[in-house]
């Protein structure tokens, strides 16, 4: 992988990146969030910041996922403490994009909606979303 300039170069056409240095994070409601990130930030700052973005009190059931783009069935959990540096520059991370997405659904999905309606809605938006991808 090339470093200084011809990196950011390389990296500009990440689907991962917005710009250089910039994580693009696709949401269920088809919105992009992006997020400017040095060589220390990690998944969790990422999710953290998203929870206040979207006045999300229940964070605890979201991830950040890597989504292969021409095998939409294949997706790579991220660990919080992975650092999005490392995680735009590994290899083949241009066929990828990152998603915010409910991985740890609540026991009782009823529970979710008293403790947290914001958090049950992104639930159902990426359930129906989901179905209505499937049946195509």
């Amino acid at each position: 992988m090339p470093e200084g300039p011809a990196a950011a170069f390389v990296l500009q056409g990440s689907s991962l990146l917005f710009m250089p240095n910039v994580l693009k994070v696709y949401l269920e409601n088809g919105q992009t969030k992006a997020f400017r990130f040095e060589r220390t930030t990690t998944v969790k700052d990422i999710l953290l910041t998203l929870q206040e973005k979207l006045s999300i009190r229940s964070i605890a059931h979201f991830a950040l996922v890597l989504e292969e783009q021409y095998n939409l069935a294949k997706i790579h959990l991220l660990h919080e403490e992975e650092l999005i540096a490392q995680v735009v520059q590994k290899r083949d991370s241009h066929d990828y994009r990152c998603l915010f997405r409910v991985c740890f659904v609540p026991k009782d999905p009823l529970d979710l909606l008293q403790e947290d309606p914001v958090a049950f809605e992104y639930l159902y938006l990426q359930v129906t979303l989901g179905l209505v991808l499937c049946s195509c």
